[in-house]
């Protein structure tokens, strides 16, 4: 089995549960509930350092303390278990203590990023039926007016703000008032409800178990081997799950230091890991590209960090030969997943990023992964299909959207959209998203094959690659490409074509020098791409009709 690769580390003994429909393997030591994760670290460690936010240090009985405080001023406010409370908030050692507190009632936290709109928050406020949200200064304008929602009862403000308690006073209150039991409920009850990113039409809310929260970060834990001396950075938003999951509870779970960063910036980054000695982090590769780009980027400085996660998209070669230059006792580690899996369900174990570029690594214990036929037939060894993840840490499915859970969800496992192959080791190749493959004239071409290929070259910062619709062979391969200076389009265009068969070159290519468009998850927009090519190339047909022309 491919667990035999991770750390010794990994819990080896094993059950099996069944919940409704679903029969999976878990790991048999595992606490049983989100707000369990500290309760735990503060039985071990509770004078440990938990939380760093700027001058503000927090041990682990300090952040239990207040987090049991503010449950407490909560359920006097009237919340009870099942109820949901939105968080519209950046990265802060409030955020940390929300959280606690709302699992340590039994309600339903759901993070929104704060880069959402005025009418996307509306959206998921409704959808989910939140009758509660926490905001800070920032985003206490986007809220909805009341009247609009009126069952959104309790508006909480980090800060005095006008329609808003704040949230000391809150806490305040729940110092005078009885303790709240902690929630005992099922392991597969919803502790998040976490939206979607929304690339292709609206959220939807995945619904995050206790159980699956738990299994992910002790696959954190123990595949990358973190503990309580390990110190971690997190400068990717709390709101989303790799912000939750991988590094806020991840910490809680290995009673590690979590050192917070309100917004990523490469400089300050930098300058807060060297200071706070940092061991760990996990961040999107265009951050550690940035990084990369400082003049102050030392190996010296930096001689504490020890690991290195990424995620959201494949690590150019050049970006690993780079930071191993400048950092020669960094481990990198690829963690693949998605908000359906509670984030990882791939990693690469240590000492094989290098050697396995292409690859987003092996299942996390207790996961299976099969490469699955349209119809979910599993497919040989090799052949490329679409990737089926199931285990403990995936959804059970989509908050108030049947159709949407019946569509992707077969017998536990997930259709994740993305086009892979697995190799004889276990190995998981990311071949595309099923709806960025470009369809040139009958032959396919997978995004991500042109993407490797331009990142190769050393004066592309990163890439993106899309179809452009051609009224002779369907599409056209067109690449917007981050380039440094002195780069052009002939010479990439040749670059390509020394390098991969003619049908597979771009055609065209919009080059930048600014970085492509992200979202809060730090994936890159390829619909906004997609559309703007699209609307350049109908300006071109428009100007210059074209004719079906043979052998083209």
């Amino acid at each position: 089995m491919t667990e035999s690769l991770w750390f010794s580390a990994v819990p080896r003994i094993q059950e099996e549960l069944h919940f409704d429909d679903r029969r999976i393997r878990c790991f048999a030591d595992r606490p049983r509930s989100v707000y369990a994760l500290l309760s735990d670290a503060v039985a071990r460690f509770p004078e440990g350092e938990a939380l760093v936010d700027g001058d503000l240090r927090l041990r682990w009985h300090e952040v239990q303390g207040r987090a049991d405080e503010l449950a407490s001023g909560l359920a006097s406010a009237g919340l009870v278990p099942g109820d949901r409370a939105a968080l519209v908030l950046g990265n802060s050692a409030s955020f940390v203590t929300i959280i606690f507190a709302l699992a340590r009632m039994g309600v339903i936290a759901v993070p929104i990023g704060t880069r959402s709109s005025a009418s996307e928050i509306a959206y998921m406020l409704e959808n989910s039926g939140c009758c509660a949200v926490f905001c800070d200064s920032e985003t206490v304008a986007r809220l909805p007016d009341a009247a609009l929602l009126p069952g959104v009862r309790l508006r909480v403000c980090l800060s005095q703000q006008p329609g808003c308690q704040a949230l000391d006073e809150i806490a305040l209150a729940g110092r005078g008032a009885a303790p709240v039991q902690a929630y005992a409920g099922s392991e597969e009850d919803a502790a998040y409800i976490l939206y979607t990113s929304g690339t292709t039409g609206r959220p939807k809310g995945a619904i995050l178990t206790s159980l699956g929260v738990v299994h992910s970060t002790m696959h954190y834990e123990a595949c990358m081997g973190l503990g309580p001396a390990d110190r971690s950075v997190i400068s990717v938003p709390m709101s989303h799950v790799t912000g939750l999951v991988a590094l806020v509870l991840t910490a809680v779970r290995c009673a590690m230091t979590l050192i917070v960063m309100a917004v990523f910036k490469a400089k300050q980054f930098l300058q807060l890991a060297e200071r706070e000695r940092m061991t760990h982090t996990l961040m999107v590769p265009a951050m550690y590209n940035l990084c990369l780009l400082q003049p102050d980027f030392s190996g010296p400085a930096l001689k504490s960090w020890r690991l290195g996660a990424y995620g959201g998209a494949p690590m150019p070669p050049a970006t690993i030969e780079a930071l191993a230059s400048k950092l020669g006792g960094l481990e990198l580690m690829n963690a693949y997943g998605a908000t359906e899996t509670t984030s990882p369900a791939t990693m690469t174990p240590p000492g094989s990023t290098a050697s396995h570029t292409d690859t987003v690594g092996i299942s996390v214990p207790c996961a299976e992964i099969i490469i699955a036929d349209f119809d979910g037939t599993p497919l040989p060894t090799g052949t490329s299909g679409e990737i089926w993840i199931r285990g403990p840490m995936v959804v059970k499915g989509y908050w108030q959207n049947p159709t949407a859970t019946a569509e992707s969800f077969t017998d536990g496992f997930w259709h994740s959209g993305d086009i892979g192959t697995m190799d004889d080791s276990g190995f998981v190749r990311i071949l595309d998203r099923i709806k960025d493959v470009i369809n040139r004239g009958g032959y396919k071409v997978f995004s991500s094959e042109v993407e490797a290929v331009l990142a190769s070259h050393p004066q592309v910062i990163e890439s993106a690659v899309v179809g452009r619709p051609c009224p002779v062979l369907g599409e056209r391969v067109h690449a917007f490409v981050v380039v440094r200076d002195g780069a052009s389009a002939d010479s990439l265009k040749m670059f390509c074509a020394e390098r991969m068969s003619d049908y597979k070159v771009p055609e065209t290519f919009t080059l930048s020098s600014e970085p492509l468009p992200r979202n809060a998850n730090g994936k890159l927009l390829k619909r906004q791409m997609r559309d703007a090519a699209t609307e350049a190339a109908q300006a071109v047909f428009e100007k210059h009709p074209v004719r079906p022309v043979e052998n083209k």
